[in-house]
């Protein structure tokens, strides 16, 4: 570990080779306990096929929305991408260099119905969303900045082509994380590989947890955690969801996706720039205030 992960108290997230229903849904779902599972899914075809080469070849001709790495700003509303090309240039970027594109949230399993029959959802005794799954893409040495899910679900979280390494808190921890009132993510200014602890010194209190994804593991995040990724080399990743165990997480979803992201992006529109400016100032002001800083 870095010298700074030591200070930012990351211990490893337990790995296992397997592991029952029975077990993974006491030893983790229960107690809402992380873990890696390294060969849940040797059978899906998607672990034998799935690398950059084939999504091209399959998926080459679709457009696809890219993020990158500013800060989010007044003008743009939840989620929004920051542009767009075809998949086929956009692999080749990835493959050619190291770039901050990334693709979040992506259905490309609803746009190339081919890749459906890569996948099934395990039989882990939690209640998947039988929607289809979501798509991450990143380039060698993206980040996607420390969030949780606005849903609250639970999350088992695959990686394929190379290596991302995965910091993660639980929602114990939110007093620390510098968390940015009415959103779901901390500052935006933290490099959480190398944080500034004169600047966000209460980080020095949070512990979480880290791990390295390679190809073909799988990632339990329970819900409400906070997760911060970084493509160690260029790859993609897959997300199945599974609904919210308890009435007040349900409720806080409902309320993040029917209140808090309305109310964001009216105040946006009311007070621009302004308004992201406050909301950043706060959550430094009121993580020092809690934390008596």
């Amino acid at each position: 570990m870095m010298e700074n992960e030591e200070s930012l108290h990351l211990e490893p997230i337990p790995r296992l080779r397997n592991i029952s229903k029975k077990d993974f849904l006491e030893q983790y779902v229960r107690p809402q306990k992380p873990v890696v599972i390294e060969h849940l899914v040797d059978d899906w075809p998607a672990t034998q096929k799935w690398d950059l080469d084939y999504i091209k070849k399959v998926a080459g001709e679709k457009v696809v929305p890219l993020y990158d790495d500013r800060p989010i700003n007044s003008k743009q509303k939840f989620n929004e991408p920051h542009t767009e090309m075809k998949m086929a240039d956009y692999i080749d970027l990835l493959k050619s260099k190291p770039t901050n594109y990334r693709i979040f949230l992506y259905h490309l399993l609803k746009e190339v119905p081919v890749l459906q029959k890569d996948f099934r959802f395990p039989d882990l005794g939690i209640r998947f969303l039988k929607q289809l799954p979501t798509l991450f893409f990143g380039g060698e040495n993206s980040k996607v900045f420390m969030h949780y899910d606005i849903d609250f679900a639970n999350i088992l979280h695959f990686h394929f082509h190379g290596k991302k390494r995965c910091i993660i808190y639980p929602p114990s921890q939110t007093k620390y994380l510098y968390k940015v009132p009415h959103a779901l993510i901390s500052r935006e200014d933290i490099d959480f590989n190398n944080p500034d602890f004169e600047k966000f010194p209460v980080l020095k209190k949070a512990k979480g947890y880290v791990t390295e994804l390679n190809h073909g593991e799988a990632l339990y995040m329970p819900e409400g955690y906070w997760h911060q990724m970084t493509y160690l080399t260029p790859g993609f990743s897959m997300s199945l969801r599974a609904t919210s165990r308890t009435l007040t997480n349900f409720s806080k979803a409902v309320y993040n996706l029917v209140v808090m992201r309305n109310f964001d992006n009216y105040m946006r529109k009311l007070k621009g720039q302004r308004w992201i400016d406050y909301k950043n100032e706060e959550a430094i002001r009121r993580t020092h205030k809690k934390n008596k800083v």
